[in-house]
């Protein structure tokens, strides 16, 4: 299949009508994982340099990846982890330098 056809595909999947449904999702994560799951949101969502966003990504509107993005920072929030996040950030960005 080439690029366009699975952007097609990821397409379609994404438009069958009952995509936008809110749903509710109960369940327990560990602190860690919170932090974890943050961290792979950020990095997914913002490819640097030679990383491409995937076909999926760049098939998605800007509003359902910035539902995301707020998905993630409401999870730091909710288990009181947004000061570490940040402090963590700064530690990251330091040793890159």
């Amino acid at each position: 299949m080439t690029t366009n056809d699975v952007a097609k595909v990821f397409d379609t999947v994404l438009s069958i009508p009952s995509m936008n449904d809110v749903v509710k999702i109960d369940f327990k994560i560990s602190r860690k994982n919170v932090l974890l799951l943050h961290h792979v949101i950020e990095r997914g969502l913002t490819a640097k340099g030679d990383d491409k966003p995937s076909i999926l990504l760049t098939s998605v509107s800007e509003e359902n990846l910035q539902d995301l993005k707020l998905f993630g920072e409401e999870c730091l929030l909710k288990a009181g982890l947004i000061e570490l996040s940040e402090k963590l950030n700064t530690l990251n960005e330091t040793g890159k330098s």
